[in-house]
């Protein structure tokens, strides 16, 4: 029997069938369905269970605090004098809370590294001691109002970013660039030389411009680098330069030498990566926001030490809920392979917390390319994420997907009953500790962290 018109198809479940499809030039649509928290009967009860007015209204509540925030960076300090709760023997690190015994190789590489750049140490096998010995402290950036990229550690002496919202100052390393730089847990000779040069001239240079300059904006440079093919997270490029191009005229009227002056222009101009350190203060000072909110399943942190990766909710205050780290889908750099990347790593999955990185893949398509992606498979990651977000924020809005605003506010509820977890972009480090930079990647969250977090959210509330 032949049809009297062409056929217009929909498709429901495996992805697969539409994919074929539409390479047959049929007209098809793709209707994302998965059974109500992947089928788990216990799951969807205890979903049924936060289908509460007083959750809409806490997350309505954390959404405009969030969408709300407008974050300054107002300046350079040392971590050791402007980080709450930080002294002489607290190292902060990425992720949730470690031990030593278990922190993966890039970790245990960055703290040994940090001991011989403050001094504390002369070789490896001496800092290796220290840290061994219960004489120093270990503790998560992100319980210190603070983030760092990968391994994340700072240490006492580091000059550090200082963001301000609404009256609430957080924290960030200064980037280092990429190589066998400390935060993918490199500690040779170069990375100590780099990380004195950062605090003997760069930080300072950069304090004394933003005294000159005022506070800057970051919301505004993050608004416009989306709409230049940035995400935010792997990919800044062009808020590297915008952020140089507002600093540049201050460098210059500081009172350093031009040698000093032409060092820190040049540096910042080549490392496309300057800028994501304070945009990782910046979006921290945004979910902060509207964290700890009473009722309200917004989430507020993804965080990766390497060995766990870890989640906090709003309405569940400081507590972290963790699961085994996975390793990301990876395209290496030449000379390496497979079996030498370490598992995800780094505070910098703030930036998929807040709207960017991943789930503003479709301002950046240069970053899906890189693990074989296309341009369309980009946007359809920042529309699946929009999957599990509570809004779409037109203060950072997309061209591709004409203006879209990005998808913000992941839902703890729409995780688990979507079962689509969040999708981020990200640098691998080396499994072993001295190693550096193997390359760039993409992974998914682990789903054990959010159903952990939705079962202690209903004992929690007694519901």
């Amino acid at each position: 029997m032949r049809l009297p018109e062409r056929l217009k198809i929909i498709n429901v479940g495996l992805r697969s069938f539409y994919e074929d499809l539409k390479l047959q030039r049929a007209e098809a649509v793709h209707v994302e369905w998965r059974p109500p928290a992947g089928g788990d009967p216990e799951l969807a009860k205890l979903l049924e269970k936060l289908e509460r007015p007083e959750v809409d209204e806490a997350n309505q509540k954390a959404v405009e605090r969030i969408l709300a925030a407008s974050p300054k960076l107002i300046g350079i300090g040392t971590a050791k004098e402007v980080i709450p709760k930080m002294d002489e023997d607290t190292y902060l690190h990425s992720g949730p809370p470690i031990e030593w015994e278990r922190m993966s190789g890039p970790t245990k590489g960055a703290i040994m590294g940090a001991l011989i750049y403050e001094g504390r140490a002369k070789n490896v096998e001496e800092a290796e001691r220290i840290a061994k010995s219960g004489e120093i402290k270990f503790a998560p950036c992100h319980d210190h109002d603070s983030v760092g990229p990968m391994a994340g550690v700072i240490s006492p002496s580091m000059p550090v970013f200082i963001v301000e919202n609404n009256g609430k100052r957080y924290y960030s390393n200064l980037n280092e660039g990429l190589g066998k730089v400390l935060r993918y847990g490199a500690y040779g000779d170069e990375t100590i030389k780099r990380l004195k040069w950062m605090e003997q001239t760069l930080g300072p240079v950069l304090k004394e411009a933003l005294k000159l300059s005022g506070p800057i904006d970051l919301k505004a440079i993050m608004a416009q680098a989306l709409h230049m093919g940035d995400e935010l997270h792997c990919r800044n490029v062009a808020s590297s330069l915008l952020f140089l191009k507002q600093l540049a005229p201050f460098i210059a009227q500081t009172g350093f030498s031009e040698k000093e002056k032409a060092e820190v222009m040049r540096f910042m101009g080549e490392n496309f990566l300057f800028f994501l350190n304070p945009a990782m203060a910046a979006a921290k000072a945004m979910m902060d926001a509207g964290h700890r909110i009473k009722h309200s399943t917004v989430v507020t942190v993804l965080a990766r030490n390497g060995t766990d990766f870890g989640i906090k909710v709003s309405g569940l205050d400081d507590e972290w809920f963790t699961a085994p780290a996975e390793v990301p889908k990876t395209l290496f750099f030449p000379g390496f392979k497979e079996e030498d990347a370490n598992p995800d790593i780094g505070d910098s999955a703030i930036m998929e917390t807040a709207g960017f990185g991943g789930f503003a893949s479709a301002t950046a398509p240069a970053v899906v390319q890189v693990v074989g992606g296309t341009a369309t498979a980009a946007a359809e990651y920042t529309k699946e994420m929009a999957e599990i977000c509570l809004v779409k924020d037109k203060s950072f809005s997309i061209p591709f997907l004409n203006f879209e605003g990005t998808p913000r506010c992941i839902d703890l509820r729409k995780v688990v009953d979507t079962g689509i977890l969040p999708f981020i972009n990200t640098g691998v480090a080396h499994k072993k500790p001295g190693y550096g930079t193997v390359g760039f990647g993409v992974l998914r969250a682990p789903m054990l962290c959010f159903t952990k977090a939705l079962k202690s959210f209903v004992e929690r509330y007694g519901w």
